[in-house]
């Protein structure tokens, strides 16, 4: 009998001390921190405007997807690809030239949603408005400013389309071509007179001719380029870290965006985003390896 009882509290210690281990488990599995999905876009406007709309943005992925989603900001274009190379950002808003930088650094990362009008995108040429210019051949022997080096709109294209029309930006200009940073300090930077002319993004000049930001009186636009692909939402190979399903969810509530989100939609000039893939950009890759942009 006394055999009989010394086995039972044996097994009942033993029961406790697995049950116990089990809670421990538990505990420790529940107190882990919750991965934050991290989001991210190219600073190429005002960047007030861009911190308030971004974190709007997390905080709708946040609820659509029950992720816990953070906006890292960045302080340039090409630290935005450094930390969606090295996983620290899982979903970026890049421009076309960032974008295919991007994916080419990380394998099974994808081009996922665009705006409508990066489907045929544009770069405008602008100019101080007494030099009465005609045409982009005109540019010749003027001070020009790009926008940020690694701008698919503010530099690639309009570099290319410089180059096509038999300019070299290097030796054609009133010294060398200077890079702003950003698309709303060039047209700032030609508006002041500091600048003659320069190149930027066709949506952001949109938006500041709508919204009285720029002065017509001084600057205006003389040459837009032929369309191209541009903008687009790259999501990094997140179903690694988050579990299966991760980038359709995304995905499909970036796809979903509407009249709803329409103020956080207002800094990307849409009112809507629509789905886009790699393969789109092709020719921009093609225009980044011809100018020795990326290898």
């Amino acid at each position: 009998m006394k055999k009989l009882l010394s086995i039972s509290l044996i097994l009942l210690v033993m029961f406790g001390l697995v049950a116990c281990s089990g809670e421990d488990e538990k505990a420790t599995e529940e107190s882990k921190p919750k991965e934050v999905f991290k989001i991210g876009a190219i600073p190429d406007q005002n960047a007030a405007d861009l911190n308030r709309s971004m974190d709007q943005i997390a905080d709708y992925l946040a609820e659509k997807t029950d992720l816990e989603v953070e906006y890292v900001p960045s302080v340039d274009y090409a630290a935005l690809v450094t930390a969606f190379e090295r996983g620290e950002i899982h979903l970026a808003w890049f421009g076309g030239l960032t974008s295919v930088q991007a994916m080419s650094l990380v394998d099974g990362s994808e081009a996922i949603a665009q705006r409508p009008r990066d489907e045929e995108f544009h770069s405008v040429f602008i100019a101080q408005k007494g030099l009465n210019l005609k045409g982009i051949e005109d540019i010749k022997g003027l001070s020009f400013t790009f926008g940020s080096e690694s701008s698919t709109s503010g530099h690639l294209m309009p570099r290319y389309y410089l180059m096509e029309n038999g300019i070299d930006p290097e030796k054609d200009f009133d010294g060398e071509p200077n890079y702003s940073g950003s698309h709303d300090k060039t047209y700032k930077l030609v508006e002041a007179g500091t600048f003659q002319t320069g190149a930027l993004n066709e949506a952001v000049w949109e938006g500041a001719v709508e919204e009285g930001l720029v002065d017509l009186n001084k600057v205006d636009v003389f040459y837009t380029t032929p369309s191209y692909y541009d903008y687009n939402w790259t999501i990094n190979t997140v179903d690694d870290v988050f579990g299966k399903g991760t980038k359709d969810k995304v995905k499909e509530a970036l796809l979903s965006m509407g009249a709803d989100q329409q103020e956080m939609l207002d800094i990307f000039e849409t009112d809507k985003f629509i789905e886009t893939k790699n393969e789109n950009y092709a020719a921009i890759e093609k225009v980044a390896k011809q100018l020795g942009i990326i290898k």
